[in-house]
């Protein structure tokens, strides 16, 4: 019988958000090599060999259940991007103490090692998230089409995109979507009174998987504006269905697209966003540019590279 793997996230496939996609991608890629288990931190703890854990305070009290079980396998903990530049850097005690607990640490771009207290980086690994690649659809030359994608929390700034949007709301060769559901009730009223002065954007809601990806894939930019990510997996969708990225600079976007990637502005600058939206619109070379360098980084974001980096990160914690 193969090896057990316990997968737990924090959210459960109702929520459609990265943690359970994360868990149920890795379910799939692993079956095989190994008999594979998801769970939420709601559900019990059943026996495994090894723990995978999403989300170091949000997963803390499963993570300090597994450690204190008579003869435990090894633990490896994921961390998100609210763990890496949110609760680790302010103190919180049930993610420092997830990180003490913890034999293996992943991580999903390799600028969040640094992120890492220096005393954890030596337990840290970094395995970029995947997606199947998209044939490239044919885009409109008529209109540049420019997608949101994310749920309606602070975190993923959907107000700078809103902002963007109706600096360019005179711009008829320009249209905006923001797909995702809502998280921060407050945020999305917020973004109810912004729109008013960007009629072109279209509020898309809460959309399955498919839907999004055939929308990122129809679309000729994504824009990512977050004030912090671990490792947006939006942005290998994009990567892999031939979309162009438009950046906030914060590190986990940097990391997934590289330092010298031309398309980044500074987190929050709605202003210098909106500029790289003309200048896409206007200098073809550049959104041309744009395209090509995410091209180049698409072998990073390849199922069978994921595959590859998790089995040698559980190959270790086996000691095999």
């Amino acid at each position: 019988m193969p090896p057990s793997i316990l997968i737990v996230s924090p959210y459960a496939a109702s929520a459609n958000n990265g943690n359970w996609r994360t868990a149920a991608r890795w379910a799939r890629l692993l079956q095989g090599d190994y008999r594979v288990i998801v769970r939420t931190t709601a559900d019990g703890v059943p026996d495994a060999g090894v723990l995978i854990a999403l989300h170091a305070r949000r997963s803390h009290a499963i993570v300090r259940a597994w450690r204190e079980r008579p003869g435990a396998g090894p633990c490896v903990l994921v961390l998100t991007g609210t763990d890496l530049y949110r609760d680790i850097p302010n103190g919180d005690a049930t993610a420092l103490a997830s990180l003490r607990f913890a034999d293996r640490l992943i991580v999903l771009q390799p600028l969040a090692i640094r992120a890492l207290p220096a005393a954890f980086r030596h337990k840290a690994a970094v395995v970029y998230q995947s997606a199947p690649n998209l044939p490239p659809f044919r885009k409109s030359s008529r209109v540049l089409r420019v997608l949101f994608v994310g749920h309606i929390r602070s975190e993923k700034d959907p107000a700078t995109f809103v902002r963007a949007a109706a600096l360019l709301a005179e711009a008829r060769s320009v249209g905006f979507a923001l797909a995702g559901g809502v998280h921060e009730p407050r945020l999305a009223r917020t973004l109810d009174r912004l729109r008013v002065q960007a009629p072109r954007l279209a509020m898309l809601g809460a959309l399955s998987h498919a839907a999004t990806r055939q929308r990122i894939r129809r679309s000729h930019l994504l824009v990512v504006p977050s004030s912090m990510e671990g490792g947006a997996n939006v942005v290998v969708e994009a990567v892999t269905s031939g979309t162009a990225v438009l950046a906030s600079d914060c590190d986990g976007n940097v990391g997934m697209l590289g330092e010298d990637y031309p398309g980044y502005f500074p987190v929050g600058d709605v202003d210098a966003l909106a500029a790289l939206v003309r200048r896409c619109r206007d200098e073809p070379d550049y959104l041309r540019r744009l395209e090509r360098m995410c091209a180049q980084r698409a072998h990073n974001f390849k199922p069978g590279a994921e595959r590859m980096a998790l089995r040698r990160i559980l190959q270790s914690a086996f000691g095999t």
